[in-house]
């Protein structure tokens, strides 16, 4: 009897955790090979994970909103034939928080419930612990430790309404109790003073909603990314260095050729394609800004591999990857970059899709910013932000002496980190950058 181990993919050399956001199949079911089985999420994708064979799912080992390590067993796949003798479910322990996240299991009741080949089975039974082992109910880790946190005792706990499947008590619910009786407390009390702030041991103020105040949960995402960017700034010392560069060619190229070249390729032209080219350019000229730190190592990397920031309709960033983007013409850069917004934008990106990237570049311009001052990617040591182009007048030098035009100007900043990137290298190749784009030809032909 053949099975087969599905293991959390590798997103990224950066990311070294997932968290489930839903089972497509459950224990008992079939499914065909490269079928989604389940869907996760990370801070720079959400993807599906498809079946790495035909077979029968036999077990799952963690549930939705647990957050698991790249390389552990996530389920256990048979072959078609052991259809009919799938073992019962593994059964598991309640998860800890990890990193800060606590995990949570979407059971409804801490009681066993055998596999069978209906999709309503729950695959794998979770024994609650601590808190509530006496409640009549199942009880999130994370509602459990708002519950222990906040002094809420059991009987009490029993007494909340819950939301969530099956009545049960979610976050959101815990937070909806404690301030409402909370705000009981204290219209009970008829306090005639007002008391400061209660700080918590975060250093974060004891912020209640109401009033001129509301409080908003950050989403999953937005709290991934905050994490990344603190991690960012705790790892990296950064500095940015600016420059300005004259990219009146390229614009007056651009706008002659948009049209023409969408309707021979298909493919709209932006700048985008045009940054991404000049930027592998630099870098082939200063290798030594496409590496990340390993302690006390320098790891170069010979692939050149473009990170571009995108925004989302939800206000959060992603980075998917041009892969050697050096090798890639500008219609090829064009196809990638087209290619890689629509899918970012349309949540259909794949796990590759956004790992081993080398630089990343950001295009602050797009939000009408002149400049920027970004936070390096990790494991990067190196971002650069284009500005948006504005005419302005500029002194340029003819053979008749010096006069002022108006020209297309913008800015490019360059964020890096000073730890392997002195100065020196760090404007050196930013000033590349920027001489790749200001002798860009605007006699091309597409």
């Amino acid at each position: 009897m053949a099975k087969v181990e599905l293991v959390m993919p590798k997103m990224g050399e950066s990311i070294m955790e997932a968290t489930i956001l839903k089972w497509h199949k459950q224990v008992g079911d079939q499914v065909e090979m490269d079928e989604t089985i389940l869907e996760i999420a990370t801070d720079k994708v959400d993807t599906e994970i498809p079946a790495p064979m035909a077979g029968t799912v036999l077990e799952i080992l963690h549930q939705v909103d647990e957050v698991v390590e790249v390389g552990k067993i996530i389920a256990i796949i048979g072959t078609e034939a052991t259809a009919d003798t799938a073992p019962s479910p593994t059964i598991k322990e309640a998860p800890a928080a990890v990193n800060g996240h606590a995990a949570k299991s979407t059971n409804p009741s801490p009681k066993a419930t055998p596999a069978t080949t209906s999709t309503s089975t729950t695959p794998v039974k979770t024994v609650s612990t601590n808190h509530a082992n006496n409640g009549t109910r199942f009880y999130s880790p994370l509602v459990k430790n708002i519950a222990k946190e906040e002094n809420v005792a059991m009987a009490e706990l029993e007494s909340i309404n819950g939301s969530g499947k099956d009545g049960r008590v979610t976050k959101k619910d815990m937070l909806q109790y404690l301030e409402n009786r909370q705000q009981s407390t204290h219209q009970t009390a008829a306090p005639t003073s007002i008391s400061a702030p209660v700080a918590h041991s975060n250093g974060a103020a004891n912020i209640q909603s109401g009033g001129d105040t509301e409080i908003i949960e950050m989403d999953r995402m937005r709290r991934l990314i905050a994490d990344h960017m603190v991690n960012s700034k705790h790892t990296s010392p950064h500095v940015t260095s600016f420059v300005e560069a004259d990219v009146t060619n390229l614009v007056n190229w651009r706008n002659r050729v948009k049209g023409p070249f969408q309707k021979k390729y298909g493919e709209k032209i932006t700048f985008t394609p045009i940054f991404v080219e000049a930027v592998a350019k630099a870098i082939g000229d200063f290798p030594m800004i496409n590496v990340s730190v390993n302690g006390n190592q320098i790891i170069r990397k010979k692939s050149i591999n473009v990170g571009m920031a995108t925004a989302l309709p939800s206000g959060n960033l992603i980075v998917p990857v041009i892969k050697n983007a050096n090798r890639l013409n500008l219609l090829g850069l064009a196809q990638s970059v087209n290619d890689l917004a629509n899918r970012a934008r349309n949540n259909k990106l794949k796990p590759e899709d956004v790992q081993d990237g080398t630089f990343t570049l950001t295009n602050v311009g797009t939000f009408g910013n002149v400049m920027g001052t970004p936070i390096i990617n990790q494991p990067q040591v190196a971002i650069m932000a284009a500005g948006a182009i504005r005419k302005k007048p500029a002194v340029m030098e003819t053979e008749y002496g010096d006069v002022i035009a108006i020209r297309q100007m913008m800015f490019l900043s360059l964020s890096y980190d000073h730890r392997v990137v002195d100065g020196f290298l760090g404007g050196s190749f930013l000033r590349k950058v920027a001489d790749y784009l200001e002798g860009f030809d605007d006699q091309q032909t597409i």
